[in-house]
This record gives structure tokens, sequence and C-alpha cells, in this order.
């Protein structure tokens, strides 16, 4: 065989200006000496929420602080039922919290270098250490497998070859020599070796990607967003209203001080829409717990919306579309070779490879065991600087498997080029030493698509969302994969040509990118988002930390970086692609239903608002006490909203969510208070002998409750078999209250005047009649709207 061996061990003394005088290791001296300096791996610690900043956002809310307010005053009255809305405070917080703790917990367990033990080479021995106590200027031996742990420069080589791909996007190893810096969060592949710690702690490359990965930021929701603003314009309402009420309710009656403070209660409670927060909190953690059967982690509740508002998806290729493996696609023979033998010989050398890359790992899972067991008496593996291995068999024959370019001319070079220039990745196999090689066989291998990579792309074309894909692969190999999947791109932009001003155009007028540095990753998520776009990133690595980050919602696959998990909001834990249209699923059942159910809050707000404002002109007690509308919540708004909250809903998600809420919400609400005094007004006109403060309040509840009802009946439109009970179920429920004597004491309720529940019965028709004539223009006028 022709002079195939190259230098084994190498040993690297100099360093620059650095002079490394023992290569084996520090002394116990001189490790505490730069403890002492703080030149230990002392890791950052992971960022985000601490257990007390959890508690304190969930329990010290807008919405809690108005209901405790209230829950106080309303227990000194010693009135214990009157106080179950003060239940929903609890409710709020606990599922808040729930959430955010779980999501702490997995966060807490990531880190950029996984929890591994390097192999430290120091004066005394050589042993594995945990890695904060790695020090600058250690000497750590790695091997096949291992991880780098701190940033160094290597002193010790023997064909090193090292995944950088979760740091530089490129699925290729590189091979490493002498001086050569290796960065914290890559892998060793093949070959061992040994490197000095340079950078320690938050000077090494991970830590500083983790740093600016690790600030903490919400998901931008525009659910909670549009509903924040809601529960402002609510509680600058609250303050005159409320104060006016508490002054009317404390003057107007001649029960004492605990009936006023009660109907003071009832008048500002049903003005807070304390259940849609809890309701809007509920059906994201149902979402969340329905994904989670999917292996799909969602870091936060808003998460889960992100994904059905979004109308661009950049797409990491490596990882995302394609598996981290090669697949062989063919082999083609040259000359009068067999292809018996050339599958014996690819087998013989992906068996002798006792740590095969990728390429080889490819190959060996296609040829198998050879048929003619060919005895290797020595081999060369492979290295990126060489671009070639290869065997000696004890007949005497040398076979070497490379690049085209560097073995061969001739008509197998032009036909590997051929090949290349789809994308695919061509190995030459050559009988024979690297400068006199028989071409004997091209090995044509592609990188592995993703089973579910096409389908979940086909769904994302049929809901109008685009998909860049974006890689630090080749641009040709990029464009190869994405032909395959049906993204067709002429001329796939190789970003290491275009300047950072370009981007912007480039962004938007390209699909497919390649060689894209980790920046320029960030920079195309900016560019998007410039141009009026809503973003998805996904990514693996550690160069797509802070794409992921700025993009309007980063999904990592669970197989990347832990960093990189860290850092997103939405986790594939399996790496299944597919679980993505699962996601904008769950996201469209949250914006729609809870857009449909903010309507039933809403409304209850401007009514109780309009019923407030209307018994302050008038001068008049309060007509209800905080049980009673506890009870008209539960049937009309509170059980009814949760079970629509649930249901199946794809409507695309549209901005305008707060115009749309208001638009029904205002009028409804102004029907359904007006309705409910009218009929209290009236009862106090025409029965002020025969009835006293309850039956009127009792026939003015009626109303309420009658017509609130049917907003429940407009809002769960269109119809199918469950809505139509839930509407029915809610007037049996009131039906039953008001029927059975034995709870009237309890609901504080007096049906003896007849003619005042009439009266509440018909006013309540006439309410509902206006709401459903209100809600037949809303729909005409969208129909007549533009899309």
């Amino acid at each position: 065989m022709h002079a195939l061996n190259l230098p084994g061990k190498h040993r690297l003394v100099v360093k620059g200006a650095r002079v490394i005088a023992n290569l084996d290791g520090l002394t116990k001296r001189e490790v505490a000496d730069r403890v002492g300096k703080g030149l230990s791996n002392d890791l950052p610690s992971n960022s985000g929420k601490s257990v007390g900043d959890i508690l304190r956002s969930n329990i010290f809310t807008r919405i809690n602080a108005i209901l405790g307010v209230l829950l106080v005053i309303v227990a000194l009255t010693g009135s214990w039922m009157n106080c179950a809305f003060g239940l929903l405070i609890i409710a709020n917080s606990i599922i808040g919290i729930i959430q955010e703790l779980r999501a702490k917990k997995t966060l807490d367990k990531l880190a950029v270098v996984a929890d591994t033990k390097p192999m430290v080479r120091r004066a005394e021995a050589t042993r594995r250490i945990d890695k904060t106590a790695v020090v600058v200027d250690d000497i750590i031996e790695v091997g096949p497998g291992d991880q780098i742990v701190v940033d160094g420069v290597l002193v010790e080589s023997e064909n090193l070859n090292i995944d950088e791909s979760l740091l530089t996007g490129e699925s290729e190893p590189e091979s490493k020599a002498l001086g050569d810096e290796v960065l914290s969060g890559s892998y060793v592949i093949s070959g061992s070796g040994a490197y000095r710690a340079t950078k320690v702690g938050s000077a090494s490359y991970a830590a500083q990607i983790t740093e600016q990965a690790a600030k903490f930021s919400l998901a931008h929701s525009e659910l909670q967003a549009g509903i924040n603003k809601i529960l402002r314009v609510i509680t600058w309402i609250l303050i005159p209203v409320g104060i006016a009420t508490i002054a009317v309710q404390l003057t107007q009656t001649t029960s004492g001080w605990r009936s006023a403070v009660l109907r003071m209660a009832g008048a500002i409670v049903p003005m807070v829409p304390e259940g849609l927060v809890l309701i809007t909190a509920t059906a994201f953690a149902l979402g969340i717990i329905r994904l989670g059967k999917r292996n799909c982690l969602v870091q936060e509740l808003p998460a889960i919306e992100g994904l059905a508002r979004v109308d661009v998806l950049c797409a990491d290729k490596t990882g995302t579309l394609t598996d981290n493996k090669m697949s062989l696609r063919s082999i083609e023979t040259l000359g009068n070779f067999d292809e018996l033998l050339v599958n014996d010989v690819l087998a013989t050398m992906a068996e002798a490879d006792p740590y095969p890359n990728s390429s080889m790992q490819a190959i060996k899972n296609a040829v198998g065991i050879p048929s003619d067991q060919l005895e290797v008496v020595s081999r060369i593996p492979f290295s990126s600087v060489n671009k070639f291995s290869g065997i000696e068999l004890s007949s005497g024959e040398s076979w070497i498997l490379g690049a085209p370019d560097v073995l061969a001319d001739g008509p197998a070079e032009i036909r590997a080029e051929e090949l290349e220039k789809t994308g695919l990745r061509v190995l030459l196999l050559g009988m024979g030493s690297p400068a006199r090689c028989e071409p004997a066989a091209l090995v044509v291998l592609s990188q592995t698509i993703r089973s579910d990579a096409q389908e979940t792309l086909d769904y994302f074309a049929d809901q109008g969302v685009e998909v860049k894909v974006i890689s630090g692969d080749n641009a040709r190999a990029v464009g190869a994969v994405t032909n395959e999947l049906g993204i067709d791109e002429e001329n796939p932009l190789d970003l290491a040509e275009v300047k950072d001003d370009d981007l912007v155009e480039a962004a938007t007028s390209h699909r497919v990118f390649g060689r894209v540095k980790p920046q320029q990753k960030r920079m195309l998520v900016k560019a998007l988002q410039k141009a009026g776009h809503t973003v998805a990133m996904t990514g693996d690595g550690v160069n797509d930390i802070l794409a992921l980050k700025d993009s309007d919602l980063g999904i990592a696959m669970g197989s990347g970086a832990p960093a990189t998990r860290s850092a997103a909001k939405i986790v594939l834990l399996d790496d299944k692609f597919s679980t993505l249209p699962h996601v904008v699923g769950e996201g469209r059942r949250v914006l729609g239903n809870i857009e449909r159910v903010a309507k039933l809050f809403l409304t209850k707000t401007v009514y109780s608002a309009i019923l407030a404002l209307l018994v302050v002109i008038w001068r008049l007690p309060f007509p209800f006490q905080p049980i009673h509308i506890t009870i008209t919540g539960w049937f009309t708004i509170g059980i009814p909203a949760f079970l629509l909250s649930l249901a199946p809903n794809n409507d695309r998600a549209r901005p305008g969510f707060v115009k749309r809420v208001l638009a029904f919400g205002l009028p409804a609400g102004c029907i359904v208070g007006a309705a409910t005094f009218v009929t209290y007004l009236l009862g106090r006109h025409f029965f002020p002998q025969q009835a006293n403060q309850l039956t009127i309040s009792t026939g003015a509840l009626v109303c309420l409750i009658f017509s609130a009802t049917w907003l429940l009946a407009v809002v769960a439109r269109p119809y199918n078999w469950w809505r139509i009970c839930l509407i029915l179920a809610a007037y049996f429920a009131y039906g039953a209250i008001f029927a059975l004597r034995v709870l009237h004491s309890l609901f504080k309720l007096d049906t003896s005047n007849i003619q005042m529940i009439i009266l509440g019965t018909v006013v309540g028709a006439i309410g509902a009649g206006l709401i459903e004539v209100t809600w037949r223009l809303l729909q005409r006028f969208r129909e007549r709207q533009p899309a």
C-alpha cells in the first residue's frame, strides 16, 4: 500500500508568544492560585423568574387587588355566602403559579454545556472532575463522544474531528489541527487529543450565548394584551362609579350598614370580568396539557397562541427538516469494477471504522456486512484536512474513500461535479493511493429528510404561512433538500456573499438561504418583522439561540442544545416537526373560543356598570346582593364560558380582538343593563305597597337572567346538539332555583309577587329580542366588510 499512514500523535508546546512549559497538568498550588484569582469555570446560573417573582406576579394582580378589597369589605358584614366570589382569587392565582413553576423546573435543568465531567490532566493524576472545577490552563483530554466544556487551544491531536453544528449550523464535522481553537458546546466525533483551557465561566463562548439567551422575556400575547387593555379601562371606570355607588348605597338604605355594604359589593363585583382571566388561563393550561401528551413542551401560557398568528416560519434545515444523519442514495460503479466487490470493500471499510462519521454510518447501514471476508491490516481514519480515509487489505490491495476532487480527475470528477450541483454529497471509492488512484465507484449520499417534513410543510402552505429555510450548510445542498420538499427556489441564496445592508431585501425576496451565520439568522428574523410579518423560528443549535429569542415564537427541537431549548417558547421533545400543526390547532382553539366567551364577560361588565350608574343617578338602593350576581355568573357566563372555551375551533387568527369584542359587548351590555333597571323602576313604581325590596330585586333578577342568558344563546352559535343543551341547561337551572322554595333563603329570593315575576319575564324577553337584532345587524355589517 502506498504510504497512507499519517503522523500519529502531536504535541504543541508553543502557541504564539505563550509557552506551555509542562503539558503534564497544573499542580495543586497552581490550581488554587487560579481559583483565588477567579479563573475557575463558575458557570452563570440560568436566568429567569425566581419562585418569589412567580408568586408575586400571579397573586398581586389588578383583578386580585380589586376582588380582594371587596372580599374583605363583604367579609366584615358576616355574610359568608356572599363571599363566594373570593374563590376566583385563589383559582386565578393557582393556575398561573403552577404553570410558571412547571416551566421554571424545566428551564433550571437546562444548560448550554451538558452535565458532564471532563477528563482533566493535572500533576498529581489524570481524572474526571466536575466541570465547574476546571481552571484556566488546565489540560483537558478528549475522545470520541466527549463534549468540549470550556474554550481552549489544542495542544495534542490525533486525527481529531469535532462537530460544531450546534454552534455554527454546519452539519459536517471540522478537522482540528494543533493550535486550533475549540469552543465549548461542541463534540468530538472521532480521534483524540487534549486542549488547554483559555476561556472559562462567563467568558466562554457557550456562556456568552447563554447570557444573551437567558434574559427573561414573555411571549407576546395579543389576546392577553387585549384583555389587559379592557381591564385597564374597566379599572378607571370602577373608580368613579364605585365611589359614587358607595356614597349612594350608604345614604339610601334603611337596613343598616351591612345591607348597604352588600349592595355596594353587588354593584361593583360584577363589573370585574374576573372569570375571563380565569378561563383564559385555564384554556391555555388545558391546551398545554393536550400538547404535552404529544411531547410538546410549552414554556409559557401565551406561547400557545403564537403559532396560530404567524405568517412566516423560518425553519432551520438541519435538525428540523432533516435528521442529523446521511443516507446512501446510490452507488455508481466505474470502469470494470464489479458491483459486488465495491459493496464488499465499502462494507469492510465501514466495519473497520470504530467511530464512523455520518457518511460512513450511512454506508454501513446500506451495504450491510461484506459477503467476502476481507482482512484489514491497517487503516487511516477520515480527516477533513486530507478529505479521505483508507484501508490496506491482507491481499496487498489499498482502497481509499474521499472527495472526488482530491482523489480523481477526468470523467469520474466530471460526473461527481454533476451530482454535487444537485446538492448531493459524493464520495469516490478508488483502489491505490491518494497520489495514484484508480476510480472504482461514486458513492452518492444525501441528508435524510424527516418523514413528517413534507406533510407539515404542505399544511403550512395550505394555511397561508410562508416557510423560509435557513442553514449554515452550502446553499446548493440546502436547495436540493427544499426542492424535494416542494419549496422551489431556482437560486438558493448564499448569505456569505450578501452584505448586511442587503439582508432586508434578501429576506423578503428569497425562501432558501445557505451559509447563514448565527448573527445573520437574527438579522433575517428582524428584517422579516420589519416588513410586517409575524415570525416563528425553529432550531436546535446554539447558533439558533439569538434568532429564537428575537422571533415572535421560538421553537426548539428536544434533541438540540439544552440552551436552545431553554431559550425557546415551545420545545418539540421528540423532534417531531409534525407536532406544529397541532400547536396551531390548540392556538386557534384558544383564540377563537376566548374571543367568544370574552363577549359574555365584557357584556356582564358593561351591564353592571350601566346598572350601577343608573342607580347612582336615580339615587336608589342597588337591586342586587353579591350572591345574586354569583348565581347569574354560574349558569349564564362562568360554566357555559368554560365549556365553550374547550370546544374545537379552527377559525384562523385575526387581528382586532378588542374591537370585535367591544362591537358586541357594549351595545348588548347597555341593553341588558337598561332592561334590568327599567324592570326595577317599574317594580318600585307599580308595586310600592305589595312588594318589598327583596321581591322587586327578584323580579329585576328574572329580567337580568332572561336577557343575559340570551346572550349565551347568541355567542354559542353556530349551534350543535351540545350547545343547544348548554343553553337549555342554563334556563333549567334558573327555573329550578326559582321553583324550589328551599333555595330561596340561601339565594336571597322572594317569588311571592307573581306580577313582579311576570314583569321581569316580559321586559327580559324584550331585551333578548333587542340583543338578537343587534347581533344580526353586526353580522350583516361584517359580511359587507372587505376580507
